[in-house]
């Protein structure tokens, strides 16, 4: 078989298939009446980034030639943290699509430019985003839980909360213009000035986040005063386009979730009745 190294073997059951460990056999070199030096390995593929070049390419013009189209968006896998650090920061392929999309979205800000874009790996907060899910979908139409990339700009030491802690809904803004919450935006040029300059670097940062919206309750007028949205509706919409509201804003709303572990309470901060997963962090002046 063509994708298997000859001095390298694939264990897995054979009932199910399933391939997961990857061993290197010391004899398995005499059944092929090969000597093979494996004291020291050729790097593997793909381990410093993704790669499409040599065998990669040729597969990829296969599927190609068969008429196979890929499903979805392409997906980058980043491995977890280690066990005392919360999340890792990862730079974001520059050749990507969603890395250009970005930085043509920031480019509308005047004088703006991207110096970074990071991709922020936090398995806690992806795990309560898929958790939380599950329920949302159901109570949407088609089970479609509307989930949308919006930005939030921010500043100071809730950078770094964030990134760790995701949104703590202890932290949310009490004098927006639709109560109690964690506000988002379609655009970035509305994030923008909420992401006030580091005052050593000049710096701002941006957070590019997967928000579950739910069903919105659309709104075309203040109301500072809203805690929770109506019955029926995950979240609000503020409607841009009116008068001091040039763009659309989303507003997320206070649930927290807590669970207890023996004699110890543990709160897990989805906020919301949707929950928000912090996706990129893009770094700009």
């Amino acid at each position: 078989m063509d994708l298997i190294e000859p001095h390298i073997v694939l264990t897995h059951d054979r009932n199910n298939f399933d391939v997961i460990n990857l061993s290197l056999e010391k004899l398995y070199t005499r059944d092929l009446g090969m000597r093979v030096d494996i004291t020291v390995l050729r790097s593997i593929d793909g381990e410093n980034g993704p790669n499409t070049s040599g065998t990669v390419a040729e597969r990829i013009e296969k599927m190609k030639s068969r008429r196979w189209k890929p499903i979805g968006k392409p997906l980058n896998f980043n491995p977890n943290p280690p066990a005392s650090y919360n999340a890792i920061l990862v730079p974001y392929p520059v050749s990507t699509v969603l890395y250009k999309n970005i930085v043509t979205a920031m480019e509308t800000i005047n004088g703006a430019r991207v110096i970074s874009i990071e991709q922020i790996k936090n398995p806690d907060i992806e795990s309560l985003y898929e958790y939380m899910k599950k329920p949302i979908s159901k109570e949407c139409r088609d089970n479609d839980p509307n989930e949308r990339e919006l930005y939030h700009g921010t500043s100071g030491d809730v950078v770094e909360g964030i990134i760790n802690r995701g949104y703590d809904d202890r932290h949310f803004s009490n004098t927006g213009a639709w109560g109690h919450g964690a506000y988002f935006a379609d655009d970035p040029r509305k994030s923008n000035g909420y992401a006030n300059p580091d005052p050593k670097t000049t710096r701002r940062v941006i957070f590019y986040n997967k928000v579950l919206l739910g069903i919105e309750s659309i709104q075309t007028e203040t109301d500072a005063t809203l805690t929770a949205a109506p019955i029926g509706h995950h979240s609000f919409h503020g409607a841009g386009g009116w008068p001091g509201f040039q763009f659309h804003e989303y507003v997320t709303v206070d649930m927290r979730i807590s669970a207890e572990i023996g004699m110890r309470e543990i709160k897990l901060f989805e906020f919301l009745l949707f929950p928000l997963l912090v996706f990129h962090k893009i770094k700009y002046i």
